[in-house]
This record gives structure tokens, C-alpha cells and sequence, in this order.
């Protein structure tokens, strides 16, 4: 730095430099400190401004982070959320509770109970509780269940096993409200009943939709009161439609895998637009909880029984007076049917609308009404929704012919439509059946309430393991068709199974009658 300074004077001053240098230490040091002076209030100048700039990027930083804390989450990734959908609807959901009717009045005769002391310690007891003479002791609670309102005046549908048997229904809405219900119908064919409160509000209601749009992995709310604790929605999917559970003649639920608990039963099945598509109605669980298995009567289903129900108080169904079963590939083949579509004919009952019009066991209907005849529940659910007194146009097949019927659907009676018997099936293990046939005796047919005339071979052995005893015949059954031919003696079934086995069919029809029932039973050759 010395070297520096000195050549800046000579630079400056030239030649008269020389004659300044004696007083050049004292000049050259004030010069430095000035100088150094400046550079250390330049760097302090310049350090404060980097602290400065520094605390406010923290601060800045601090306040970016606080923002960002109280700022909502971006929308998260996976299902839709059913919030608005469920605070809409819940409030029509209601808890239904059936009790007994109140047990016998307990009197307390004189001063205590019967056959209790004065001095007894149990009278503390009761008394201490509040017991007093001629009390009604508690109702019993039977069951509890789920129901949804329909209309303002307080119409309420659930199912018919939650309310069945009751002496009192109480229905809780969802705002705690307690009110009496009584029974305006129910139809136990389907499981549904309408109930109504008496003495209640404008009531929040849902309408009845329609599940026809409804496709499997849509989005569905179970929404119920499951173990009393309260409203609750539950989310998840329809599984499946059209299952046949076996719980009635008119099996046709959409399955769902939203959870249906004790409790449920009733309550109603939403699409995630919140419209009613379903009554929850059953469970298939092997332990009683629930596995993701869950049944919902259609929307559409329920429309037309609550409307009548409304109407009338009860269900009036077309009836036809047969006994059904569905066409197998089994029974097909054994027909000579190109598909296993139709609904077959297992009995004619007596004195029915089938019967007047000619309708015998063995046909195969192929459409009714003009509608085709897919399966045989469709028939079922067909033949209900005609109102009696109405001609309708039956398509048969009939000694492998297709023909025309016309018939007058009649009233349904106490019983049912179509006692449905699904045919059984056995493998297709060659040209054997294993039956030890017999004819009919005298005696026979009057023990069994036969006429000579009437058709009929006995079954007097079933050999073992054979493919008869694998399709449950069983020895004392009678057979009296072969396909859709009478049969009167053993020889009509030994020449029919030669003809089917000539013809390569893989199996052969037979109706069997046992324990009471007609049914028509597959059988393949052995």
C-alpha cells in the first residue's frame, strides 16, 4: 500500500516531489487512516444492508408460511364426496321400533307384591325403584328397523318383516321426534310395507325413484339406523342386477356392496344424485355381519306395490295356476330346443286359467303378452301385473311345434302364482339312467288318489350312484311324462330313452312326482 500511495504523489506532483519528503510519513498516515476510516464505514454501511435485505426474507418467508397453513388443501384425489347428498336426504330416513303389546298388569295387593312380605327385603327393593301397585311393567322390544318417508302426511315405506307380527310401531325421525305408526299394508310376496304416522308435521320426504338407469359400478348410499345408533350413510357400489335369492316368486334385488347391517332393513338406497333407487332389504352373510353382500329391492318394484297398498291396502296379482321351472341346457337338449330360453311347465293346477285354456305340463312358453320369455321369473313377474279378467296370447312349444294359447288371467288365491322348482342337473356320464320301473296297481292308484286313466309309472328302485339318484329320484316316486309325452307303463320310458339316446340327446326329461310335488328332472344317459 506504501508502494501505491508514493507513486500516486509522484505522479501527481512531478519533479517537486523530492523536496516534500521529509513530511511525507506524517501526510502518508493521515492519508491511511482517512482512508481506512472510509473503507471500515463503507463495509459497516455495506454489512447492514445485507442484514437488513436478510431479515426481511425471513420475515417475508414467515408470513408466506402462515398463509399457507390457514389456505385450504387442494381437492383430494379418489371418490366424490356425498356430503350434500346425505345432509338432503337423512332427514326422511326414520328409525322404526316394533314392541310387543305391554305384558300382563303386575298388582300389588295390600301393601306389598304377591306372595312378597311386609318385611321383606324386596319390597325396599321395588319400592326404591318405583314400583308401585297395578304398574304395566316395560314393552318388550322385538326388533328395530329402517324406513323412509314418502309423503308429507307422514306415509312411511319399510319392509314387511321389519313390522310383521308387531302390536305397536313407533318410528323415531331423524330429529329425535317419537310418534305412533299403524299398518296400512304390507305384501309379504315382496317384503315391503307402507306405515303412517298420525299427528305429525309437514314431514321432510324423499320420492320413490327408478333403478332402470342404475348400471353395475355405479356409486349407491345405503342410508338406515343399523343397531340403534342413530341415522348413518353408507357408501359403495351396485354389484350386480336381477339376483335371484330365493326369497319369494319375485327375487329380482340389485345387488350392492354398501354396507347393510341389523337396522338397515327398510331404509332406502340412493344414487349419488340422491334419488331413491332401492329399498334395503337383505344381507347374505354367513356370520351375521355383514361381508359386502347386500340385496335392495328396486325403486320401480316398490313404486307399484306402495301404490297399491295406498290404495287399496293389499296387492291383487294376475294369476296363471301353474307350476315353473326354468329351461337348463340340460332340459333344452333334452327337448331339442335351440336355446335354453322359456319358462317350462312343471303342473297344471286344477280349476286354473292355464288349465281352461289348455296349457298341460311339458309345454315350454316361449312369450307371453307379446313379451319374451327369457327366463322363468319373467313369466312371474309378468303374470302379477295383469289384472284379472285380461286375454293374453301364450306361444308354446309342444311336440317340438310352436302354437298359439289364448287365456284369461285369473284372481290370485291365497297361494301363490308359480311355485317355482328349479330343475336339477346331473353330469352327462353316458347312455344309462339306473331306474327300476314298475306299473301301477289297483291298489297303487287308489292309495295315492289315482283314477285308472290317470298316467303314472312307479319308481321302484334307483340303482346306486346312478345318474337318476345323482338328479334325486328316489324309489316310490311316479313318472308321468317322458319329455312332454304321458306315460302309462315301464315300456313308454325304456322306448322314449331309446329314441332320445338314437337321437345323440345328452340326456332325457322326465316329470317326477315325489313327496306331493310335480317337477320335471333332467337325467342324462350313463
Amino acid at each position: 500500500m506504501h508502494d501505491s500511495i508514493r507513486s500516486r504523489q509522484q505522479t501527481m506532483t512531478g519533479s517537486r516531489a523530492p523536496r516534500a519528503a521529509a513530511a511525507q510519513p506524517e501526510h502518508t498516515d493521515a492519508w491511511r487512516r482517512a482512508a481506512l476510516a472510509t473503507a471500515v464505514a463503507l463495509t459497516l454501511s455495506a454489512g447492514a444492508g445485507l442484514v437488513a435485505i436478510g431479515n426481511a426474507d425471513a420475515a417475508e418467508a414467515e408470513r408466506a408460511a402462515a398463509a399457507s397453513a390457514q389456505a385450504p388443501l387442494a381437492e383430494p384425489v379418489g371418490p366424490p364426496s356425498f356430503a350434500d347428498v346425505a345432509e338432503r336426504v337423512t332427514p326422511a330416513v326414520v328409525n322404526v321400533t316394533v314392541a310387543q303389546k305391554p305384558l300382563q298388569r303386575m298388582s300389588m295387593p295390600g301393601r306389598g307384591l304377591p306372595n312378597v312380605p311386609d318385611d321383606s327385603p324386596l319390597k325396599d327393593f321395588f319400592e326404591h325403584f318405583g314400583i308401585t301397585p297395578d304398574l304395566d311393567m316395560p314393552r318388550q322390544r322385538e326388533g328395530e328397523g329402517s324406513g323412509f318417508i314418502i309423503d308429507p302426511a307422514g306415509y312411511i315405506v319399510t319392509n314387511n318383516h321389519v313390522i310383521d307380527g308387531a302390536e305397536t310401531i313407533e318410528v323415531t325421525l331423524n330429529d329425535g321426534s317419537l310418534f305412533e305408526a299403524r299398518v296400512i299394508g304390507r305384501d309379504p310376496k315382496t317384503d315391503l310395507a307402507l306405515i303412517k304416522v298420525e299427528g305429525a308435521p309437514a314431514l321432510p320426504h324423499v320420492d320413490l325413484g327408478n333403478s332402470a338407469d342404475a348400471r353395475i359400478g355405479d356409486w349407491v348410499l345405503a342410508v338406515g339406523n343399523p343397531f340403534g345408533l342413530g341415522g348413518s350413510v353408507n357408501a359403495g357400489i351396485i354389484s350386480a342386477r336381477g339376483r335371484d335369492i330365493n326369497s319369494g316368486p319375485y327375487d329380482d334385488y340389485l345387488q350392492i356392496d354398501a354396507p347393510i347391517n341389523r337396522g338397515n332393513s327398510g331404509g332406502p338406497l340412493f344414487d349419488a344424485r340422491g334419488r331413491v333407487i332401492g329399498v334395503n332389504t337383505a344381507i347374505y352373510s354367513p356370520s351375521g355381519g355383514n361381508i359386502g353382500i347386500g340385496f335392495a329391492i328396486p325403486a320401480e318394484t316398490a313404486a307399484d306395490i306402495v301404490r297399491e297398498l295406498r290404495e287399496s291396502g293389499r296387492v291383487e296379482r294376475g294369476w296363471l295356476g301353474v307350476q315353473i321351472q326354468p329351461v337348463t341346457e340340460a332340459v333344452a337338449a333334452s327337448l331339442g330346443l335351440d336355446e335354453a330360453k322359456g319358462v317350462l311347465i312343471a303342473d297344471v293346477l286344477p280349476d286354473s286359467p292355464a288349465m281352461a285354456a289348455g296349457v298341460r305340463s311339458g309345454d315350454v312358453i316361449l312369450r307371453a303378452a307379446g313379451r319374451q320369455m327369457e327366463e322363468y321369473r319373467d313369466l312371474t313377474k309378468l303374470v302379477a301385473g295383469i289384472d284379472a279378467g285380461t286375454e293374453v296370447a301364450l306361444e308354446i312349444v309342444r311336440g317340438g311345434k310352436v302354437r298359439s294359447l289364448d287365456v284369461t288371467i285369473g284372481r290370485m288365491p291365497q297361494d301363490d302364482l308359480a311355485m317355482t322348482k328349479p330343475g336339477e342337473e346331473a353330469e352327462d356320464t353316458g347312455p344309462r339312467i339306473g331306474l327300476f320301473l314298475a306299473p301301477l296297481t289297483p291298489e297303487m292308484r287308489e292309495e295315492r288318489g289315482l283314477d285308472a286313466d290317470d298316467p303314472g309309472v312307479l319308481v321302484a328302485q334307483v340303482e346306486q350312484g346312478s345318474p337318476a339318484q345323482r338328479a334325486g329320484i328316489k324309489a316310490g316316486s311316479l313318472i308321468s311324462m317322458v319329455g312332454q309325452e304321458s306315460v302309462t307303463h315301464p315300456d313308454d320310458i325304456a322306448r322314449a330313452v331309446r329314441e332320445a339316446a338314437e337321437q345323440d340327446r345328452p340326456s332325457i326329461l322326465l316329470r317326477v312326482e315325489q313327496n306331493g310335488e310335480q317337477r320335471f328332472v333332467a337325467v342324462p344317459f350313463a
